[in-house]
């Protein structure tokens, strides 16, 4: 099985089902918790770094431009 490159749109997604997922749950479950909470900080994490990297070749381009 090859491992598919997650994108933006995938990464935000994931998180807005992570997000719903933890609302609707009345039960709670620590390790379940747990476990959605380390996803969710690696998928902001990598959210985080996309929009760093376009908004230095956004710069990049404005700087062309002048």
């Amino acid at each position: 099985m090859t491992k598919q490159k997650l994108t933006y749109t995938e990464a935000v997604a994931e998180l807005e089902q992570i997000l719903a997922e933890l609302e609707n749950n009345a039960e709670v479950n620590m390790d379940v918790i747990a476990e959605k909470v380390k996803r969710a900080a690696v998928l902001m994490e990598f959210c985080k770094k996309q929009l760093h990297e376009l908004d230095d070749e956004l710069e990049k381009m404005i700087e062309q431009l002048d």
